[in-house]
């Protein structure tokens, strides 16, 4: 079955938005890295365990019982390659899009310098935000796009700190020669 795409208004205000990362969902994380690894030679990846999310907000009501996630992160190019793997059965933005047991492409990501304007933007245009919160201070949602463009866009409030783990994910791919394929990222 296809899902049937609306057509939504045009974001009003052009800035510097750049697409930096596409991102799947997986039921085994460490069988997609060295799937990745194997099947494409995108690597390495580095894996974010035991994430403690603050302010999680699950379709604009506080989250009850907090969200178990493993994220993986490798870059491809210009573009990130995110594998996220759900652990426990709390309703997110990703069992929204991909039922548990299943595997999937789920959102890309804006890496974004307005964060409050780009979010304006998206709700304005009458998209709504799944799932919010916050790493290290630093704010992330994931607006649902799903019936415009069939995937979730991301946003992820620019931050120093967030540049800088973001950089050493790229100079590792950088001539990377395979070898040390999965590291943990802190």
């Amino acid at each position: 079955m296809t899902a049937k795409l609306s057509i939504a208004p045009v974001l009003a205000r052009p800035r510097n938005r750049k697409i930096i990362q596409n991102s799947w969902v997986v039921t085994d994380i460490d069988a997609a890295m060295r799937h990745w690894v194997r099947t494409t030679g995108v690597g390495p990846f580095f894996v974010v365990k035991g994430v403690t999310l603050e302010d999680q907000c699950y379709r604009g009501t506080p989250a009850v019982k907090s969200i178990d996630v493993t994220f993986a992160l490798a870059q491809a190019g210009e573009i990130q390659i995110e594998l996220v793997a759900q652990h426990n059965d709390v309703k997110s933005a990703y069992r929204d899009l991909i039922p548990a047991g299943h595997a999937g492409f789920h959102h890309m990501a804006l890496y974004s310098h307005d964060y409050d304007a780009d979010l304006a933007d998206y709700t304005r245009g009458g998209f709504e935000v799944a799932f919010s919160g916050a790493f290290a201070g630093k704010r992330f949602c994931y607006v649902d796009t799903s019936r415009s463009i069939g995937y979730m866009m991301e946003l992820i409030e620019a931050s120093d700190a967030q540049a800088s783990f973001f950089a050493k994910i790229i100079a590792a791919a950088k001539n990377w020669d395979g070898t040390d394929p999965i590291r943990p990222a802190f």
